[in-house]
């Protein structure tokens, strides 16, 4: 059952590249005291991967390793997962999955910017219009337990970390009936 065993409770913050992830779970990593795990840098750290994607520029994430790596981390709680996938992890790990939404425009700009282009730019603009993201997470995870939040503004990122410390501080492990 989510957060069994847990003191503290697991978040996964996903959502398109240049929605903010990164910058809203440095935040609430911060406000919480809890461990942020960035799954791209973790990948690129310890090599787990399968190589580099040219069409795409990025590594070709092996998740098999990748759960492997967080599993005892994860059993423990108190983390706080920033990656741009969801489908993969275990149901079991998170007691919250956020997906981070931002304007096609905004994020249009925000990826130009970090030199993306052709197919990566198109592929990633094309997953924020259809709402991928937010229909993997309700797909891989209970219902309740998936929120999408706007992010286009430094606002609107001050505001989801302000709501996700509230739910953090208020959050008790589920009791196995």
């Amino acid at each position: 059952m989510a957060g069994g065993g847990r003191a503290r409770p697991n978040i996964l913050v996903t959502g398109t590249p240049g929605t903010g992830k990164t910058t809203t779970c440095s935040l609430l990593a911060d406000a919480t005291g809890v461990c942020h795990i960035n799954v791209g840098d973790l990948v690129r750290e310890k090599s787990l991967h399968d190589g580099w994607d040219e069409e795409f520029e990025c590594h070709i994430i092996n998740e098999d390793l990748v759960c492997d790596e967080l599993e005892d981390k994860m059993e423990d709680g108190g983390n706080i997962v920033d990656y741009h996938g969801c489908d993969f992890f275990p149901e079991r790990w998170f007691d919250c999955v956020v997906v981070l939404q931002t304007d096609n425009s905004i994020l249009h700009d925000r990826l130009s910017s970090r030199g993306y282009m052709g197919p990566k730019l198109i592929n990633n603009i094309e997953c924020e219009i259809f709402q991928v993201l937010l229909e993997e997470a309700k797909a891989s995870y209970p219902e309740d337990i998936v929120i999408a939040l706007q992010s286009d503004t430094v606002e609107d990122i001050s505001r989801n970390v302000t709501k996700l410390t509230e739910w953090f501080n208020n959050w008790r492990p589920r009791r196995s009936s």
